[in-house]
């Protein structure tokens, strides 16, 4: 059988934060979290949206982690905890874990580039030992949004 492979699209993590599953602060049910970028005479904003509650809340700039809604897509293993923004992000952290062969740009092409995202996933999540658990543990992430 042909080893499932994975190229390194050199994206970074903030290609996935405009757009996140979140825990309503209300229901705590599914909300989604949008960023909308600032214009000329508009600040930038970050709206919450809960189709459970009726919940629409927007915010202005926020300065801290700790300002935002906790993470829908959130699950402790063993080893630590695997967690993603929405549903963009959850494929594309399975499809680097369930891969045999993972391959990148070549060194060259890298001037003036900071690491990918999957160049900064921990140790623990990149080995092929937790590849088992870890697999399972995203396709429970993504059935809590997927199943009604």
């Amino acid at each position: 059988m042909a080893p499932i492979r994975f190229f390194d699209t050199r994206e970074e993590l903030h290609h996935y934060a405009s757009s996140a599953l979140v825990r309503c602060p209300r229901c705590d049910r599914l909300a989604h979290r949008e960023h909308r970028p600032g214009t000329a005479d508009r600040a930038a904003q970050w709206r919450v949206i809960c189709r459970s509650c009726g919940l629409a809340r927007v915010r202005g700039q926020v300065k801290r982690c700790t300002d935002v809604e906790p993470l829908w897509l959130t699950a402790d293993t063993r080893h630590g905890t695997v967690w993603a923004y929405n549903l963009e992000h959850l494929t594309r952290l399975r499809d680097f874990v369930a891969a045999d062969l993972r391959e990148h740009a070549p060194w060259y092409e890298h001037e003036h580039r900071r690491m990918t995202y999957v160049a900064r996933l921990p140790a623990w999540l990149k080995s092929a030992g937790n590849r088992t658990e870890i697999l399972r543990t995203i396709d429970r992430l993504r059935a809590s949004v997927v199943t009604p």
